[in-house]
């Protein structure tokens, strides 16, 4: 029995050894985890709840009204402005605007947020400060939509330095109107221009000024347009007055766009002017050919109609006239003269077959004593060659003319002595109208209507290009 107890004193003291080494250990551990939290956190405290109050102290935010602005009641504020263009993104003609994104960004001073410094770095703040302080107000004239880019958050940037100067930066977008001249389309260049003011200061409380002159106007080298090219940007500004308020200083963005013409040439002016070729086709093709003359004649009018419809769709209805349109429309008359061509043709050579026709009935009538006949029946509207093949006939009976209502007897006498050389007169003689079976407006047309319209060309494009 004693050893027994014995030994459980002896297993009861291990254990408590063991427990008590156990307990040092965590203690320990705990005591060097803390050190180093300590140190982590003495390394890294954040910063913002003590620099918050830093910031307030320096700047002394809420010591000033900042609903007015600085230097209130002395001379005007002296506001700097520069721009950097970021891109054009599109010019309408049917709504006669432009769209436009920049930075925006002003230079001034208000010392009532200048601050001690001793290495004299500026401080940096985004959106919130600015609702906080005066900045200026100012706004596009003539502007239709414009915002702030808010993506991820407001496009906002305040600098302030110690000496009391402020940048203030923003990214905007703005739809602004820009009055274009669509007189010398599509041949045209457009000057617009986007427009800063202040909205409630005149000139006597903040002088609106370029900071660097035309240096204050930069451009993204990348900026491009389809349709336009763009030949220079530059700066202006003068003042502008409001009867019922006053004088103010306005600044201006103005940039010089010229319309690429090879779109033009291939959709428009290649199209126009082979419509116009092929109405020429019609002079070299028979004048008794009538279907033929006259459905080309429509096809190609029909056509520069729907060219000219095409083009004045994607444009504004202005009240004059474009340079497009006088192309388009001397086209449009050519092309339809080609068809009045025709039809004069067709009436003239109506009217010479019907005096030949009445000469050659005059002079069948004269002839007689013909032994041997023969009769034809011939329908009212026989042709020319037929009326030809009764050369050497005499019309010996026939029937009255309110008998023949669609069909005419014709009893022809020949008489055997001429039968050959009468035949060899009418081959000489069918030889001969098929030569001339041109009309001779049709020969004059194929060397008129080119010259002309060449000589059009030449000075269309000498007064517009």
């Amino acid at each position: 029995m004693p050893y027994f107890t014995k030994l459980l004193l002896l297993i009861f003291c291990v254990v408590l050894l063991v427990e008590s080494r156990k307990h040092r250990r965590r203690r320990w551990t705990t005591h060097v985890d803390v050190q180093r939290a300590s140190h982590i956190f003495k390394k890294n405290r954040d910063l913002t709840k003590a620099w918050k109050g830093k910031t307030e102290q320096l700047l002394r935010v809420d010591e000033h009204d900042f609903t007015m602005r600085p230097a209130f009641g002395g001379p005007a504020i002296p506001v700097g402005v520069d721009v950097q263009v970021e891109s054009l993104d599109s010019i309408s003609e049917v709504d006669m605007d432009f769209t436009m994104t920049l930075y925006l960004r002003h230079y001034w001073k208000d010392e009532r947020l200048s601050f001690p410094s001793t290495n004299n770095k500026s401080m940096t703040f985004d959106g919130r400060l600015v609702k906080k302080i005066w900045v200026p107000d100012v706004f596009f004239v003539h502007s239709k939509r414009s915002f702030i880019h808010d993506t991820t958050t407001d496009n906002i940037m305040l600098r302030v330095f110690p000496d009391g100067h402020v940048l203030y930066s923003m990214r905007v977008t703005v739809t602004a109107m820009c009055n274009m001249d669509f007189s010398h389309f599509p041949l045209d260049s457009q000057t617009c221009s986007l427009e800063l003011e202040s909205y409630a200061y005149t000139d006597e409380d903040l002088m609106l000024y370029w900071k660097n002159g035309n240096e204050s106007l930069k451009t993204d080298e990348k900026i491009s347009l389809s349709q336009f090219l763009i030949q220079k940007f530059h700066t202006t500004s003068r003042l502008a007055f409001y009867s019922s308020t006053g004088w103010y200083n306005r600044l201006y963005i103005n940039f010089t766009l010229r319309r690429h013409i090879f779109f033009f040439l291939l959709q428009t002016y290649f199209p126009a002017t082979l419509m116009v070729m092929l109405s020429w086709v019609s002079f070299w093709i028979d004048r008794r050919a009538v279907p033929a003359r006259v459905s080309l004649g429509i096809t190609t009018v029909l056509t520069m109609s729907t060219i000219i419809t095409g083009v004045n769709a994607s444009m504004p209805r202005v009240s004059y006239i474009k340079a497009v349109d006088i192309y388009l429309w001397v086209s449009f008359v050519f092309v339809f003269l080609s068809v009045l061509e025709y039809a004069a043709v067709n009436y003239l050579t109506t009217v010479q077959e019907r005096k030949e026709r009445k000469l050659r009935e005059r002079r069948f009538s004269c002839s007689c004593g013909i032994p041997h006949s023969k009769t034809m029946m011939l329908d009212g509207n026989y042709s020319e060659s037929d009326a030809n093949s009764l050369a050497g006939y005499t019309r010996n009976q026939m029937v009255p003319e309110e008998e023949k209502p669609e069909k005419m007897v014709v009893h022809l006498a020949m008489s055997n002595e001429s039968n050959s050389s009468r035949k060899r007169g009418l081959k000489g003689h069918v030889g001969l109208r098929i030569i001339q079976n041109t009309h001779a407006i049709d020969k004059y047309s194929r060397l008129i209507f080119p010259g002309t319209y060449i000589f059009f060309n030449l000075i269309y494009w000498s007064v517009f290009s």
